[in-house]
């Protein structure tokens, strides 16, 4: 008796539960050409015919007429639709199914489809699903604004912007290459094989359907990116379908290289339609792979009710009951949802009844999964909010869903960031109307000078070959936009520099970067990492006879308890901001000199990681500011104390694995073949990459023996007075070296010019098999006359980059022709004010 009571509860937690739909199609009108019949089979032609007499068509369309109240014909429910009317039909369906959120997949082809906002009418929230298939398909079918033929780049461009111009309104991606190419996704799709793939898919003509392997791989892998910068997670269609499908391919044990992709492994996947008939596949990579999550829609209802239940309590075999999700799939017509819903809730209460009878699990343990698989695991996995009380249904006592809206409805300003090649950030600010409306898609206009500027002076450098006459546009990387969180009516958003849009300009940082990064990776098939230390102090303003004096906030020693503790609420609020902005923080401490700090990132590749060491320095200066102090970033602000340095770890990867660590402990050294090469073209390029790196005079009062800086042209692991240095962090096996750091990169560079400048060398390296000298296993100075002093001055690192035909080849002359101009003025005028370094806290 007691377990009667018990089980009639569960069935009443199963019928109360409202449901949260995490995949569904677009509803029709009722004169469109999808027939009705097809929401009840898969069948499509000549096929279609015998579906009538499959055992869920028989089932599905006798719950209709019950439903509806009509005999159970086609007949009699089509007549019923047509008399009634779409809006009273799905009113029906909706109010039964009790569904209180539903996510769609829009990108569906059907005739006459109802927009999302149609759908609200229906159920309290709606969201959007973005399949990246149709939406590449979508520009193809589309011109170049310039008239000129599409190619990998241009098309890579427009498909990150029109995905990330969305990114923050959607709550998933989905992807149905099980229908085009099969889920054996190559992640590492080389850019050749890639460009081949477009230029077949283009030739075959519009409208553009994509099928190619090769362009599938790489516009999935260019999601993937995305889908992890914005923390949103992949829907995959898996297991069976319509006939264009090969099921053989739809397998999701071909996914096991995109699961294994440690670029990847943070995005959170689900696999839809109970990958069936591989649903114990399914449910095994979910019980191996933490991101693995699984969706029964489709499989539930079009199945028969063993076919169903089997499919369902298989995803359990392996599976937690915490990854398995309902949706109804439902697509076309309003009696998909209901019938998705129905049969849902049946199955479940059927497979938990046996689940308890057989003791997997306690009857309240099943109340539980009820609301887990129906509803709360959802809830988690696409970052759904709940509702304010007064919205909740009257038809149940839970609380219905809505989806957290996280675009910046009430921003007003949004501020457009770069960099210039003195290192300094600026940036202009933006109605947020204006920035949607005109700046996403046509930019803002900026003076060829800003990029010829000094440290000294808003002006060009005489040598530059840039001057007031000629214009560009700063283009906004909408992959880089964010809420500030200082201040949360403003955004602000890292700009491209591009002559017109669509055509990047010469001397933009982020493109150079761009541009060797794509050579690294076509020649040698690596992706440098790099993860930056951040040195700054912290000043306080007091006046002295008048004048403005910026004093240091404490005298702490290094590592100082009471340092940091002075400082902790500063600290508490640049965390939480960078995190906001999705910067990973490693650690922070107080440095040696007097109110320095330091705070080390952690890594990312190298376009990521130099993006995010602008933003960290946004934060540091802004909420410094806040309290009334001032950050800076100068690597000799006071002459008598430390330096501030703007260290860099860097490290390979290929295919998703750190190649600059060799494989096992025979390496003599503990780095790859591929690791050695690479350090060494840094080593011997260092001299010319320090113009770059150490850009201003003051940079070299810094660079000096026994400061930890790295003075001389030699390397050492674990040897901090190298300026570079080998390291073996904690985890990594003894023996083994899983980074290079450069000490000789400091605040006032910019980073993505100092990144280019390093994969450069580093390419000259790999591709000429240079060779590393023995490490350097005491204080460098002790060996003052045997090992060559890296450049005093910027003017001999200049010297040096004048005569490094590499660096210039590989930045482009143009690039190269602006930095050396701009280093030139540097010198000319610190040598005239020997004070003048002083000004520099107030832009660095």
């Amino acid at each position: 008796m007691e377990m009667e009571v018990e089980l009639q509860q569960l069935r009443e937690a199963v019928e109360k539960v409202e449901l949260v739909d995490g995949h569904a199609h677009n509803i029709v009108a009722l004169d469109s050409t999808f027939p009705f019949a097809k929401c009840l089979t898969e069948a499509e032609g000549e096929a279609l015919s015998f579906a009538p007499h499959s055992l869920s068509y028989r089932r599905n369309l006798r719950d209709i007429a019950k439903l509806y109240g009509t005999e159970s014909s086609l007949r009699a429910v089509e007549e019923y639709r047509r008399t009634a009317g779409l809006q009273s039909i799905s009113s029906i369906c909706f109010k039964a199914a009790r569904i209180s959120a539903v996510l769609i997949d829009d990108g569906l082809q059907l005739d006459k489809k109802h927009d999302l906002e149609w759908h609200k009418s229906l159920v309290p929230v709606v969201g959007r699903i973005l399949r990246i298939e149709r939406l590449a398909e979508e520009i193809l079918d589309g011109e170049m604004p310039d008239g000129s033929v599409w190619t990998l780049d241009s098309f890579t461009k427009i498909f990150e912007e029109r995905l990330t111009s969305v990114a923050r309104e959607i709550y998933g991606l989905k992807t149905i290459a099980a229908y085009r190419s099969g889920l054996d996704i190559d992640t590492n799709v080389n850019s050749i094989d890639a460009e081949e793939g477009l230029q077949h898919t283009l030739r075959v003509g519009k409208p553009v359907r994509i099928t190619n392997k090769n362009f599938i791989d790489y516009v999935l892998t260019h999601s993937l990116e995305i889908a992890v910068h914005f923390d949103l997670p992949l829907q995959i269609h898996t297991g069976y379908g319509d006939k264009d499908l090969d099921l053989r391919l739809a397998n999701p044990l071909h996914l096991r290289t995109l699961l294994e992709d440690k670029r990847f492994s943070r995005c959170r996947i689900v696999l839809l339609h109970a990958s069936y008939p591989f649903s114990r596949e399914a449910s095994y990579l979910a019980s191996v792979y933490h991101q693995v999550y699984l969706d029964f829609g489709l499989a539930v209802p079009h199945l028969s009710v063993h076919g169903m239940t089997s499919s369902v309590k298989e995803l359990l075999d392996l599976a937690s009951i915490k990854k398995v999700m309902f949706s109804t799939d439902g697509y076309a017509c309003p009696e998909t949802y209901y019938l998705g819903a129905r049969k849902a809730r049946e199955v479940v209460f059927s497979i938990l009844c046996d689940a308890c009878a057989d003791s997997d699990l306690s009857v309240p343990e099943a109340i539980e999964a009820v609301q887990d698989i129906f509803a709360k695991t959802a809830t988690e996995f696409y970052k759904l909010n709940l509702a304010p009380k007064s919205l909740v249904s009257k038809h149940s006592s839970l609380p219905i869903l809505t989806i957290n809206n996280t675009s910046m409805s009430d921003t007003t300003l949004v501020r457009i960031i770069w960099v210039d090649a003195s290192g300094q950030h600026r940036c202009r600010v933006v109605p947020a109307k204006r920035f949607n409306d005109v700046v996403v898609k046509n930019g803002v206009g900026l003076t060829h000078a800003c990029m010829g500027m000094c440290s000294f002076v808003d002006g060009p450098a005489e040598d530059t070959n840039l001057t007031g006459v000629g214009e560009i546009r700063l283009i906004p990387d909408l992959l880089t936009k964010w809420q500030i969180p200082w201040e949360p009516r403003e955004e602000m958003v890292l700009a491209d520099m591009h002559i017109r849009p669509g055509e990047a300009w010469a001397f933009c940082p982020r493109e150079a970067l761009r541009r060797v990064s794509r050579v690294l990776k076509d020649e040698f098939n690596l992706v440098m990492n790099a993860g930056f230390e951040n040195e700054f102090y912290l000043l306080k303003s007091v006046l002295r006879e008048g004048n403005e004096n910026w004093l240091p906030v404490d005298s702490t020693p290094y590592c100082s308890t009471s340092g940091y503790d002075a400082a902790r609420s500063i600290f508490h609020e640049i965390f939480s901001a960078l995190s906001s902005l999705n910067i990973p923080v490693e650690q922070l401490h107080a440095e040696a000199g007097k109110g320095q700090f330091e705070m080390a990132l952690g890594h990312k590749p190298c376009n990521s990681a130099a993006d995010n060491l602008i933003f960290t320095r946004e934060v540091v200066r802004a909420i410094a500011r806040k309290h009334g102090l001032l950050a800076t970033f100068v690597p000799k602000y006071n002459l008598y104390d430390i330096g501030s340095g703007s260290h860099v770890h860097l490290s390979l990867w290929q295919n998703g694995e750190n190649v600059f660590m060799a494989s096992d402990g025979s390496s003599w050294h503990g780095m790859s073949n591929i690791g050695e090469e690479f350090m060494a073209g840094v080593l011997y390029h260092l001299p010319s990459i320090l113009a770059i790196t150490a850009p201003v005079p003051n940079s070299y009062d810094r660079i000096q023996p026994n400061t930890w800086s790295g003075a001389y042209q030699c390397w050492g692991k674990e040897n901090r007075e190298a300026p570079l240095r080998t390291a073996c962090p904690p985890g990594v096996t003894d023996g083994l070296v899983s980074n290079f750091e450069i000490k000789s990169f400091d605040g006032c560079a910019n980073p993505h010019l100092g990144l280019a400048a390093v994969i450069a060398a580093g390419i000259d390296g790999l591709r000429n098999h240079l060779l590393l000298p023995e490490p350097v296993d005491t204080n460098p100075s002790s060996l003052d006359g045997k090992l060559r002093r890296l450049p005093k001055s910027l003017a001999e690192s200049l010297e040096a980059l004048r005569k490094d035909s590499v660096i210039k080849d590989l930045l482009g002359e143009k690039l190269w022709t602006a930095i050396t101009g701009i280093r030139k003025a540097e010198i000319e005028h610190y040598s005239k004010f020997k004070d003048a370094y002083k000004q520099l806290i107030h832009r660095y």
